[in-house]
């Protein structure tokens, strides 16, 4: 089922559905978050400089620009898509605020996006850094 995230705040700021997306007040960052099958939060960014930029020879698609992260307790990691979760028209996460679903958490703030799983691991995104931990 899909709502959109102010509809799902406003009910709890964790989600019992298994799937929301979302973008930052400047659209520069998307993500989505899935439970049940995929578990995972991903994130496609349309402006940075790549602090990532050395594709990896098994990567045939988009490398440097999309972030990935599983619950499986290791860190974010950059991924190679042939895809994007971005959907301009969905729900914004505004600075300050915090979307929950499935054990991972993203927060939207000025200075970028962080995400993280259970194990406290995740990515950090702004337009001029991008960081794995």
């Amino acid at each position: 089922m899909f709502r959109t995230l102010a509809l799902l705040m406003l009910a709890s700021p964790a989600f019992a559905d298994d799937f929301v997306q979302f973008h930052t007040p400047s659209a520069n960052i998307h993500c989505a978050i899935s439970t049940g099958d995929w578990n995972n939060v991903r994130c496609d960014m349309f402006e940075l400089t790549p602090s990532f930029p050395d594709q990896p020879a098994w990567c045939e698609f988009d490398w440097g620009s999309s972030f990935a992260l599983d619950l499986d307790g290791l860190k974010g990691e950059v991924a190679c898509v042939s895809d994007t979760v971005a959907d301009p028209t969905g729900p914004v996460l505004g600075y300050g605020e915090r979307v929950t679903l499935g054990g991972f958490t993203c927060h939207s703030e000025k200075t970028g996006l962080t995400c993280t799983n259970p194990a406290g691991h995740g990515f950090t995104l702004s337009k001029a850094r991008q960081t794995l931990f």
